[in-house]
């Protein structure tokens, strides 16, 4: 059988979801009310909950801008944005998420990619790795290189850092730790932008990416409990096209590892902002917890036929519907099911839901 690609299978459960709407769909989303969020990863340079007013189509999400950050792969230009952190100190002195449940990927080979960060800045961040390689992934082990005497220049590789490792000019030490830096542009391709901003998928992801500025804004979605998320790729390479974002094969190797949190996504019940066009999607933990990840192993709800259909708010509502039988739950979606797939949703801010059946 065909392989479909993301896009065509998200579109099939929506149209799919909207005919099951009829077995307790409880209205169409009521307006956003005014609220505040926080951000809570450092590199967020401003954001909004809603649609900026100067938008040609405006979609159900906000928006965040990011500090871009530059590092080298291969000698070349490579941008990319920090967001969560393995270890509590260094997520605090560099503004990320503190995220235990990552230190899990360094259990599997594979999980993880090398990224090169050089102590006092003394270079720019050298990655071992980008989404045209079939085992990327943006889950990277720290290694730290130090000079050992005067610094030298021209370390913009991995190989050209091993090389000087040997050659005893620097040393690299294993941090024991593990950053979620996703990929904004890299030799040779870049996140898709979208210019139309009236979907969910649309053409991307990605509003706006200013290399002058070195910023990059993302479309900023709703999710449940409290949360705001961005989306930057995902395993399932075949799908990454049609959903607009990264391939990262190398992700899939998370599950086995255990760094990563179960989200549920809903085919059909209340109309709304989630990606497949109903509710929007329920972390099964919440972020602080040590049991969160951004990097969801994908799970799709869907309501049975004659069952009341309602929003559900938290991890806890989403197993007690399963546990009745009012919901049938699916590893990855329907169509991939028994097969799943993990997508990076790092989250740059917190705010109360707005999302309401009304």
């Amino acid at each position: 059988m065909k392989t479909k690609s993301g896009f065509t299978i998200i579109a099939a459960m929506a149209l799919t979801g909207l005919l099951l709407v009829s077995c307790g769909r409880g209205g169409d989303k009521a307006q956003t009310p005014a609220v505040e969020g926080t951000a809570v990863i450092g590199d967020v340079l401003t954001f909004s909950l809603t649609p900026r007013e100067d938008w040609a189509g405006k979609g159900s999400f906000g928006w965040v801008e990011f500090r871009l950050r530059e590092g080298r792969v291969k000698g070349e230009p490579v941008f990319f944005i920090r967001t969560d952190a393995s270890d509590s100190a260094f997520a605090t002195v560099n503004g990320l998420v503190y995220v235990p449940l990552l230190a899990n990927a360094l259990t599997v080979a594979g999980a993880t990619k090398d990224i090169y960060l050089f102590e006092g800045d003394a270079g720019l961040p050298v990655l071992s790795s980008t989404p045209q390689d079939a085992d990327f992934t943006p889950a990277w082990r720290v290694l730290i290189v130090s000079f050992t005497g005067s610094p030298v220049a021209g370390l913009e590789s991995a190989e050209a850092i091993r090389a000087a490792e040997a050659a005893g000019t620097v040393s690299v030490r294993d941090a024991g730790i593990v950053v979620n830096y996703p990929l904004v542009k890299w030799p040779g391709g870049q996140l898709p932008l979208d210019t139309a901003r009236d979907s969910y998928l649309g053409t991307g992801q990605v509003i706006e990416l200013d290399l002058a500025a070195m910023t990059v804004t993302f479309k900023l979605h709703e999710c449940f409990s409290g949360m705001r998320y961005i989306v930057t790729d995902t395993s399932a390479a075949a799908m990454a096209e049609g959903m607009h974002v990264a391939p990262s094969p190398g992700t899939a190797k998370l599950v086995e590892s255990g760094a990563v949190d179960n989200i549920y996504v809903f085919a059909n019940g209340i109309p709304g902002s989630g990606v497949m066009g109903f509710q929007p999607a329920v972390f099964r933990n919440t972020l602080g917890s040590a049991s969160w990840s951004p990097f969801w192993d994908h799970f799709t709800l869907r309501w049975a036929q004659g069952s009341g259909a309602r929003v559900l708010p938290n991890g806890f509502a989403v197993q007690q519907a399963i546990a009745s039988g009012e919901a049938e739950l699916f590893n990855g979606t329907p169509d991939t099911h028994p097969a799943g797939f993990v997508v990076n949703c790092p989250v740059p801010v917190v705010a109360s839901n707005t999302f309401s059946a009304t």
